[in-house]
């Protein structure tokens, strides 16, 4: 019932294939790419066998659950676009790449698009930390304490925030619409690897690995791995670190910054995104007396310099 009212609200402006135009093209972005296509049996399926969602769609209609903007709603034409929705296809491979987007706060990981805002992707976590597991949620989070969204298709999604997305597939069910093989692999992923929502808590880590742990984890060390990535034009990379709290203007043992190392590599989308953090220092100067500007046209990268030029203009 839920899901029929939230696709009603979904581009309400848009026809059906409009919709169904929009909703496919926002999976391909969040999946990279990758495929998502449509199976037509599932389609035909639900909606041969579609008696309770109908007698559900009239009863919400008349208790007046949908949009007051949508008093005269059709429900036969909104149930088409639920089912179209049901039917959308992807593969283990898309389906890690859209929670990896979901675990990137919706920066896709293979495009470097921001397709979801953080406080949408934010609230989505939420729900799927309190309800994506039906009725084994609260048992879920008890015991894995990891954000998921199971399909009766056998498919877990599962979103380790800021460190991976996972898809799980294996068909066989429990009595809750959940996949078996599944459930047990969340939980032996969390036995091994400290991953669960408050392991942070824990004093002791055992023989739990946390690869978010760095054997160098001094404020330095993070600086220079933010220049070496600017260097090599790792956006993701650079955002990341900006937002766990490193100084974007921040210089290392050469007095360099990373506006300096994007600079002379000609990573522009890195130099602007510097520069729009209001943090960055254009003018800043190197060991040797280098302005960002400097080592940009010592290496000739032209688009660069234009852009810094622009700056003092």
């Amino acid at each position: 019932a839920g899901a029929m009212v939230l696709w009603s609200l979904m581009k309400s402006d848009l026809e059906t294939a409009g919709k169904f135009h929009w909703l496919s093209t926002m999976y391909r972005r969040l999946a990279g790419d990758e495929h998502i296509g449509f199976c037509n049996a599932t389609f035909q399926s639900e909606k041969q066998t579609a008696d309770r969602n109908y007698a559900l769609g009239y009863f919400l209609k008349d208790r007046n659950a949908f949009p007051t903007f949508k008093p005269n709603i059709n429900i036969p034409q909104e149930l088409e676009f639920y089912f179209q929705v049901c039917s959308i296809q992807a593969t283990a491979s898309s389906g890690s790449v859209m929670a990896a987007s979901l675990a990137s706060g919706g920066l896709c990981p293979l495009t470097g698009e921001m397709v979801l805002g953080a406080a949408s992707v934010r609230n989505s976590l939420s729900l799927m930390l309190s309800c994506g597991m039906n009725e084994n949620s609260g048992l879920f989070a008890f015991q894995v304490g990891l954000p998921a969204k199971s399909g009766v298709s056998g498919c877990i999604l599962l979103v380790v925030p800021d460190v991976m997305g996972i898809c799980l597939f294996s068909p066989r069910l429990n009595e809750n619409g959940n996949s078996v093989r599944g459930m047990k692999f969340a939980k032996e992923l969390v036995n091994s690897f400290h991953f669960h929502h408050y392991d942070s808590l824990l004093r002791k880590h055992g023989r739990r690995i946390d690869p978010r742990r760095k054997k160098l984890s001094t404020p330095e060390h993070y600086i220079v791995s933010m220049l070496f990535s600017a260097s090599r034009g790792d956006l993701e990379s650079v955002r990341r670190f900006v937002a766990r709290g490193t100084n974007p203007g921040a210089v290392d043992y050469n007095h360099s910054t990373a506006l300096h190392a994007a600079a002379g590599s000609g990573h522009i989308a890195v130099v602007e995104y510097l520069l729009s953090t209001g943090r960055t220092d254009a003018h800043a100067k190197d060991r040797w007396g280098r302005t960002a500007l400097d080592v940009a046209l010592a290496r000739k990268n032209l688009e660069v310099v234009e852009l810094l030029r622009s700056l003092n203009s």
